[in-house]
């Protein structure tokens, strides 16, 4: 019985791991977590999804307080170091489409195709690969290793107010609730099948 219980469990575990094709990174941005830091009182807040059978890429940002008008706003990859450093843009140049400018709050949500060479700076395609594939591969690599930020740029600060690294958000706890009942259900069952 102990055995089944195990298997069941792990079958459940990785069948939620096998169908990852959606992997949800969020960021706090905040001038502190710039480089170098700055004194900004500008906080935000955002949430990446990659789907890596779509080949999607849904940007939702939310910031506030920033001391001036927005300029830009873009992924930054790969830095040598996981939550360090600086790195090249990645994402679509000068800015991501549509995102509010000269504003000092705001909210974004966009959703873009990564296998579409507009979803990237030109610069970052021709470093790595030379094609929107290879970039992808590149990008969502350094996203999983926490060697890529998101970073807004104002008038006052043009090589960024507030950033911060993506890091893997924390899984929701209905997925654990959900696995749990699913696993009462067939322990429930077997035990009156025996």
């Amino acid at each position: 019985m102990k055995t089944l219980i195990a298997l069941v469990g792990c079958m459940l575990l990785a069948g939620m791991a096998g169908n990852a094709a959606v992997i949800v990174y969020d960021v706090n941005l905040s001038g502190p977590n710039e480089s170098p830091p700055n004194a900004s009182p500008g906080t935000g807040f955002a949430m990446i999804t990659l789907d890596t059978v779509a080949n999607t890429m849904r940007v939702q940002v939310s910031f506030s307080n920033l001391v001036a008008g927005t300029t830009a706003s873009h992924i930054h990859c790969c830095t040598p170091a996981p939550l360090s450093g600086t790195a090249g843009v990645a994402t679509t140049t000068p800015t991501f489409l549509n995102f509010p400018l000269g504003v000092t709050s705001g909210t974004y949500d966009n959703t873009l195709n990564m296998l579409d060479p507009a979803s990237y700076n030109p610069a970052f395609v021709s470093a790595n690969g030379g094609t929107t594939a290879a970039a992808e591969a590149v990008l969502f690599a350094g996203i999983g290793a926490q060697e890529a930020y998101l970073n807004i740029h104002s008038q006052t600060f043009p090589n960024g107010e507030i950033r911060g690294f993506l890091s893997l958000a924390a899984p929701e706890p209905g997925t654990f609730l959900v696995a749990g009942i699913a696993l009462a259900g067939l322990i429930r069952r077997r035990r009156r099948a025996a």
